[in-house]
């Protein structure tokens, strides 16, 4: 039976979005992965240094898919109830999450970790990243790439060209160049999501702030009664999610 946009709207708002649980949107919606296992190279990583720091760890899931963590393990989150999901979810495993500022520094030494990584960090601190790497240090990463879901963004902001310019692969490899850092590995694939209903676009909007920045839902209203009504009547909406794989590596 389908269900009202008002409804969808209201069940949408009243989910919880801490962490990074995406559970909520099973059989609402589906997002393709890049080829590259993220996770999997991220454990191989973990299991070949002494310290290593994981930016922007949300609530830890993607550290706890990990089979093992090198002796000193860090993670840092600046959102208050995913930094303390993390600390329940990788205490017990010996990691130690620290609650930060939005902005560099972090509150490590210079020169501390072997490896340093991230998945989907809001923004790349290449500076800060290296940092806190020693001298033949590894940064591993996964970024959204440039126009990231550029159809979802501009059904609900209206035209937006410049879609993350600053994400585009040449300007990550210059930036990592910039801070001193080598490129080892650097690669985009463009890939694809379609959400189902109306509910599942809110979700994610609510749970990737950055999407559509500040999102809330008055704002928009007009153009997401819209999009539910494509959705009613095409069964989907379509977007195209990018990824960017970076490897850089601090000489010495």
């Amino acid at each position: 039976m389908r269900r009202s946009f008002d409804e969808l709207m209201a069940e949408a708002l009243a989910a919880p979005v801490v962490g990074w649980d995406f559970s909520w949107l099973d059989g609402r919606a589906t997002e393709q992965r890049p080829s590259w296992g993220y996770q999997r190279q991220l454990g191989a990583r973990l299991a070949t240094v002494s310290a290593a720091l994981d930016i922007y760890t949300g609530g830890g899931e993607v550290l706890d898919g990990v089979p093992s963590f090198p002796p000193t393990m860090a993670a840092t989150e600046s959102w208050p109830p995913n930094a303390a999901l993390a600390t329940r979810r990788l205490g017990p495993r010996g990691v130690v999450v620290i609650r930060t500022r939005d902005e560099p520094p972090l509150p490590f030494a210079a020169e501390a970790f072997d490896l340093v990584t991230s998945r989907h960090p809001i923004t790349v601190w290449w500076s800060e990243i290296a940092r806190m790497l020693r001298p033949g240090g590894t940064y591993f990463a996964q970024h959204p790439g440039p126009a990231t879901v550029c159809e979802l963004v501009e059904s609900v902001m209206g035209p937006h060209p410049e879609l993350g310019a600053h994400l585009q692969p040449a300007v990550q490899r210059a930036d990592a160049q910039a801070a001193g850092l080598q490129i080892v590995d650097l690669r985009m694939e463009k890939l694809r999501a379609e959400f189902f209903d109306i509910g599942a676009v809110v979700y994610f909007l609510r749970k990737l702030i950055w999407t559509v920045p500040d999102f809330t839902v008055e704002p928009y209203y007009g153009r997401l009664r819209a999009l539910h009504d494509i959705i009613e009547a095409d069964g989907r909406f379509v977007t195209h999610p990018t990824r960017v794989l970076v490897e850089a590596r601090k000489p010495g």
